[in-house]
C-alpha cells in the first residue's frame, strides 16, 4: 500500500483505543444514580435528606419515587428497577422478604386528626369522627396509615363512614386542606406541612408507625444502596428526621 494512503489508516487505528479509553473514563466519572422507593409521608424530609447525602457523597445521586407503601410493594413485585425501599410499616416490608435484604427501622411516627383550619366543627376526640354532620376521609385499609387508623378507631369502638378512602396519607391531607372533608386521620409529620388544624390523639389511644428501610436484591448498585440505607441511621440523617417530627426508631 502506498505510504500516503497507509498513514491515515494507521492514525485512525491508533485513535480508536484512545477514544474508547476516553469514553470509559467519562463513564467512570459519571455519578451512580440510586432509585429509592419511599412512603409518601417521607416526601418532604427525604428530599432534604437526598440533598444532604449527595453533598457528602459526590459520586452518588439519589432519585426518590414516593407513593403509598402498598403501591411501592406492587412496584417491587413487578420488577421495577430500584435500589432501596422505605415503607411506613413493617408488615409491608416483611411481606417482601424475598425481594429485600435485611431491613432496619429508621424512624417512627404517630397519628393525629387533621381538621379544617381553626377546627370549625369543634372536633375534640376520635369519637367525634362518628358524628353524622362530619365528612371524614381516611386512607384505604390496605395503606399503612389506613390500617393504623382502623386499628385505633376499632379500639375506641368508633364507627366512621368515610366519604372517601385515599391511596396515601398525602391524599387524605389534601382532601382536608382543600375543604373537601371536615377531618381525616394522618401522620403527625404530615399535618405540620399544610394549612390544617390538628387534634391530638392521646398516646394510650394512638398507634406507632415504624419505617423500615432495606436494599433490594435486584439493585444494580448494591454497595451504594447499602451505604445509603446505613446512612439513614446516622446522626446527620436522624437529625433531619427529628426536625421533621419523626420519632427515634
Amino acid at each position: 500500500m502506498h505510504l500516503r494512503r497507509a498513514l491515515p489508516l494507521l492514525a485512525g487505528t491508533m485513535l480508536l483505543p484512545l477514544l474508547a479509553a476516553c469514553g470509559s473514563e467519562d463513564k467512570a466519572n459519571d455519578p451512580t444514580e440510586l432509585t429509592v422507593l419511599a412512603a409518601a409521608s417521607l416526601t418532604d424530609v427525604f428530599k432534604e435528606a437526598g440533598k444532604a447525602y449527595e453533598k457528602d457523597h459526590p459520586g452518588t445521586k439519589v432519585k426518590f419515587s414516593f407513593a403509598g407503601s402498598q403501591e411501592l410493594a406492587a412496584q417491587v413485585r413487578q420488577g421495577a428497577p430500584a435500589d432501596a425501599l422505605v415503607t411506613a410499616d413493617t408488615k409491608t416490608m416483611n411481606d417482601l422478604s424475598q425481594e429485600t435484604n435485611t431491613p432496619q427501622v429508621i424512624a417512627k411516627n404517630r397519628l393525629t386528626i387533621a381538621t379544617a383550619k381553626n377546627n370549625p366543627k369543634n372536633i375534640k376526640t376520635l369519637s367525634d369522627l362518628s358524628r353524622s354532620d362530619l365528612k371524614v376521609v381516611l386512607a384505604a385499609p390496605e395503606v399503612p396509615v389506613g390500617r393504623y387508623s382502623k386499628k385505633i378507631l376499632d379500639a375506641q369502638h368508633v364507627t366512621v363512614k368515610p366519604v372517601s378512602q385515599e391511596p396515601n396519607v398525602r391524599a387524605v391531607l389534601s382532601k382536608v386542606s382543600l375543604g373537601e372533608a371536615d377531618a381525616g386521620i394522618v401522620y403527625v409529620t404530615d399535618a405540620t406541612k399544610d394549612k390544617v388544624a390538628t387534634v391530638t390523639v392521646p398516646d394510650d389511644q394512638n398507634a406507632v408507625a415504624s419505617y423500615p428501610a432495606a436494599t433490594l436484591k435486584t439493585s444494580k448498585h448494591k454497595s451504594e444502596a447499602a451505604d445509603f440505607v446505613k446512612w439513614l441511621s446516622t446522626n446527620d440523617a436522624q437529625k433531619l428526621l427529628r426536625t421533621a417530627g419523626f420519632q427515634q426508631p
